[in-house]
């Protein structure tokens, strides 16, 4: 990659043509949860701009500036008041849209307080969480749509991350590494043949397809599950920064989010159905070490970077074990989430894409790199008119990411579109077609050695 086109894809602030282009979406940035009426506001870092989130005694949610336009204290230490927040060093006293509402160190006959406002998000809760909209479109874009009504109970998640945005979601589009970072020692023989465990490690390369969609792109790594069956891992990237990982089955409901707070830090939100209980062992019942979903979560600080962190980090060396290494867990760390974070963090703050050699099994990062750079181009050009996922919120309708076994002859875009037309939707959108990546077909089962 060019030097310049990695600073296009990764630099997020106020002008970048991926800030901008970014800025006309919605994204989720705190648990609604997180807010209490009346309680201290939160200071919210996005896309490079620092806001201050509260939500007043009757129940309104603001998102605004952190400054006051007055003297620029931070309104951080100011007083959540029924219909805004008040600044304690002269009074001056903001509504949820960022007017000025009260001048009390000014004269009660001048109209001065009208004619002041802070920048103010747009607001909305949905799915259990907070979204904002901080673009410049007087009327902003409808709330992205989901699936998430069709999970039943649902779960949002958050987690902090120490680097850039897109090696952060890129690893989420990286379905090999599953393979290596997260079960590197297992093999085929600690696992049942007929499961998909077992075809996973008799097989760690498999063959590729990836191809452009509405939504941005999707991929499908495939390979033989026994003599008569195929093995498909599909997952997908929707603009923005949205991720669908083939983590579960297919059916499965589970969207992820990689929220830039600046150019170098990130947040990832995760809305899923329940996850099931989880106990991953080998056939002879043992555990596999490390293993797990579990994070080790800090205690929330109310600075800039203080939510959602874990305690294994760059400065512990993520709390590496060399003997866990050493006996079987290949990465000698402790859980998959805190595997990802590990390995996208010690890329650097930003990943210096220049020096790389991608491989048969990079094509969805390359292609979604492709994408991503079209867009965002053609969007600072003013020959993007439309936005997926954002102009036409129903873009996302009965996209679903997940592995699923199928007879061989079976192609994995048939089953993919099979399920979305017939049994995730109504039938009112269209399949998935266009130029495709695959070149061969499903490989010749045969037995590899253990």
């Amino acid at each position: 990659m060019r030097a310049e086109d990695n600073e296009l894809l990764t630099r997020v602030g106020p002008g970048t043509p991926m800030g901008e282009f970014m800025r006309q979406y919605w994204m989720p940035i705190a648990r609604s949860s997180e807010f209490e009426a009346g309680g201290a506001p939160i200071r919210l870092r996005i896309l490079g701009e620092n806001f201050l989130g509260f939500r007043s005694p009757d129940g309104t949610l603001g998102v605004v500036d952190h400054l006051c336009a007055h003297r620029c204290a931070s309104l951080f230490y100011g007083r959540n008041e029924e219909h805004g927040i008040r600044c304690v060093y002269h009074g001056w006293k903001f509504a949820p849209n960022g007017q000025c509402i009260e001048m009390p160190s000014e004269p009660a006959e001048t109209d001065y307080k009208e004619r002041v406002k802070i920048k103010a998000a747009r607001v909305e809760e949905k799915y259990g969480a907070v979204w904002v909209y901080i673009g410049d479109a007087e009327t902003p874009p409808p709330m992205p749509t989901f699936e998430f009504e069709k999970a039943g109970e649902l779960t949002v998640d958050f987690l902090f991350r120490e680097c850039n945005w897109l090696q952060a979601l890129e690893g989420d589009i990286d379905t090999v590494h599953a393979g290596f970072l997260h079960g590197g020692a297992n093999k085929k023989n600690h696992f049942e043949p007929g499961t998909v465990d077992y075809y996973r490690y008799e097989n760690r390369h498999p063959k590729y397809d990836a191809m452009e969609a509405p939504w941005g792109t999707t991929y499908c790594a495939y390979r033989a599950a026994g003599p008569d069956d195929a093995y498909y891992r599909i997952g997908h990237f929707l603009l923005p920064f949205w991720t669908m990982a083939p983590s579960e089955p297919l059916d499965f409901i589970r969207t992820r989010c990689w929220v830039p707070v600046d150019d170098y830090h990130s947040m990832l939100v995760v809305f899923s159905q329940p996850m099931p209980v989880w106990d991953p062992r080998r056939k002879d019942g043992s555990k596999i070490w490390g293993s797990t979903l579990k994070l080790n979560y800090l205690p929330n600080t109310t600075d800039w970077y203080g939510r959602y962190r874990i305690e294994e980090n760059r400065r512990n060396d993520h709390n590496i074990s060399r003997e866990m290494q050493r006996n079987g867990n290949y990465t000698g760390l402790a859980g998959i989430p805190t595997q990802d974070q590990m390995i996208t963090e010690s890329m650097g703050p930003i990943e210096d894409r220049t020096k790389e050699h991608l491989g048969t099994s990079d094509k969805m990062i390359a292609l979604t790199r492709r994408v991503l750079l079209r867009s965002i181009q053609a969007f600072r050009d003013g020959q993007l008119t439309t936005l997926p996922g954002a102009t036409d919120p129903s873009t996302h309708t009965g996209v679903r990411g997940g592995w699923v076994v199928t007879p061989k002859e079976v192609d994995w875009l048939d089953e993919f579109n099979r399920r979305r037309l017939n049994v995730w939707t109504d039938g009112d959108v269209e399949p998935l077609t266009g130029p495709r990546g695959r070149v061969a077909p499903v490989v010749v089962y045969e037995e590899l050695p253990a």
